[in-house]
């Protein structure tokens, strides 16, 4: 169905994200989700009766890929438990050509560079959308604007010596209502790049 492919994709791309950075364990992963985030993935305002009926649906239509979900609930949060078999899938599939992969092995490295990690997005695309932000949380938001290899909001924060990011869904990255800072056109970008 439709509404449960960013949701099954989404999932798979925090495996991915955790596997990257920890290394791959054949373990059960817990994912959490508050209800809003939910409905953004699935383009729907479903209320919680129906939520709790569509995502047993989406357990079912899952199971061979990713195993048996387990989800729970507290509060406006659903846990998403995903069994060995879904680390396994995601694991057996990872590409280490794969971007989030170059992506988090390049901004791990001591003293990498803003420049180092722009790089990376510029081998994966030419469409890529750099923005320098005005809040006090991250300096700049990068983004493939065609939205491959993928479509998340990168959030950088460049420190004295390290880089941090935060990876948001176009939805929540637009609900968090962060303040848009200035698009930098591509001499300012070739500026950033050296």
């Amino acid at each position: 169905m439709e509404d449960f492919l960013r949701l099954e994709n989404n999932i798979i791309e925090l495996i991915k994200e955790q596997q990257i950075k920890l290394g791959y364990r054949s373990e059960s992963v817990h994912l959490y989700y508050p209800m809003a985030s939910l409905n953004r993935l699935m383009k729907k305002q479903w209320d919680e009766q129906q939520m709790a009926k569509k995502l047993n649906e989406f357990c079912s239509q899952v199971e061979k890929k990713l195993g048996k979900l387990k989800i729970t609930k507290n509060g406006d949060r659903f846990c998403f438990i995903v069994p060995p078999q879904g680390a396994d899938y995601v694991h057996k599939n990872l590409s280490k050509q794969d971007f989030l992969v170059h992506f988090i092995h390049t901004i791990s490295k001591q003293n990498c560079s803003l420049k180092d990690i722009l790089a990376v997005f510029f081998e994966y695309s030419d469409q890529v959308q750099i923005e320098k932000m005005t809040n006090e949380e991250f300096d700049y938001l990068v983004y493939f604007e065609d939205g491959k290899p993928n479509d998340y909001r990168y959030c950088i924060t460049v420190e004295e010596h390290h880089i941090l990011y935060h990876r948001f869904t176009i939805e929540d990255y637009n609900d968090f209502g962060f303040s848009i800072g200035e698009k930098l056109d591509s001499k300012q970008q070739k500026e950033l790049m050296g």
